[in-house]
């Protein structure tokens, strides 16, 4: 069997065995919290002991083992999430995850990002980001403007920005420091209806779009890029409802187009 269909399945399997948990750990608190200081279980080849709170183990199936992933058969998943629906109360704010939950998350993956697909931390960035490079000959502040009256035209409200690069070179006395800026545009009826659904929504708003130059002089626009194309038809188990998914959908679309111009030098 090739690695390509040992890794379709691995993930199947775990994708399968996600849905079939689903019914029952609903408002689970999370399993095999690991101490503080302590190494990460996900890269021992060998399962912990039972997990706290009473609580049943659930692991990994016997999955075909790739090269570069340990052996996490056995070793318990933590469960963070609680698959419930938009609450029918707005601006209804759900439950914290413990940050020793979101570390055993993040051990849990941190093997398979970089064993498998082989992720540094600039790599992950990366994949986070949407960004466009700008046409050459377009000044630093023809980018600006550009996405400035775009950004109007679509009723994108900009409400501030940072002009980074100044502090590196007052505050830090780096003056060879490239030209770095971030502005912030909101749209105030969609941000309103997505932090009805999910308050979590905040921490993404205002949206802002980064504007830089390079090690080559060369200038890019970028935002983080969380495209709902990611979770096409797994909506409804990540409880997205269609109001949300058209929110955040029509948000980031405006965005892009922000973004396309800038770059462009649309005026």
């Amino acid at each position: 069997m090739s690695k390509r269909s040992c890794l379709a399945l691995s993930l199947c399997a775990l994708s399968a065995l996600a849905l079939a948990v689903s019914g029952q750990v609903l408002a689970q608190q999370p399993v095999l919290i690991t101490p503080a200081g302590a190494p990460n279980p996900y890269l021992q080849l060998t399962a912990p002991p039972s997990g706290p709170f009473g609580l049943p183990q659930i692991g990994l199936p016997a999955l075909p083992m790739l090269p570069g992933l340990p052996d996490l058969r056995g070793i318990p998943i933590p469960l963070v999430g609680t698959l419930s629906a938009a609450p029918t109360k707005p601006y209804t704010m759900r439950p914290g995850i413990p940050p020793e939950a979101k570390k055993q998350m993040m051990q849990m993956m941190m093997p398979i990002m970089s064993g498998v697909f082989r992720m540094s931390m600039p790599d992950a960035m990366n994949m986070f980001t949407h960004k466009i490079k700008a046409k050459p000959g377009l000044s630093f502040d023809e980018v600006v403007e550009s996405m400035m009256l775009r950004a109007n035209k679509l009723n994108f409200k900009y409400v501030g920005n940072n002009l980074m690069y100044k502090d590196f070179r007052a505050v830090l006395g780096d003056m060879d420091a490239p030209r770095i800026e971030v502005h912030s545009f909101c749209d105030i009826a969609v941000g309103r209806d997505l932090l009805k659904i999910s308050p979590e929504f905040l921490v993404f708003l205002p949206c802002r779009i980064g504007v830089m130059e390079d090690s080559d002089k060369q200038i890019w626009v970028m935002m983080l890029d969380w495209n709902l194309e990611w979770v096409a038809g797994y909506e409804s188990q990540m409880s997205v409802s269609p109001e949300l998914a058209k929110g955040a959908i029509d948000i980031r679309n405006k965005m892009a187009e922000i973004m396309q111009a800038g770059a462009d030098g649309d005026l």
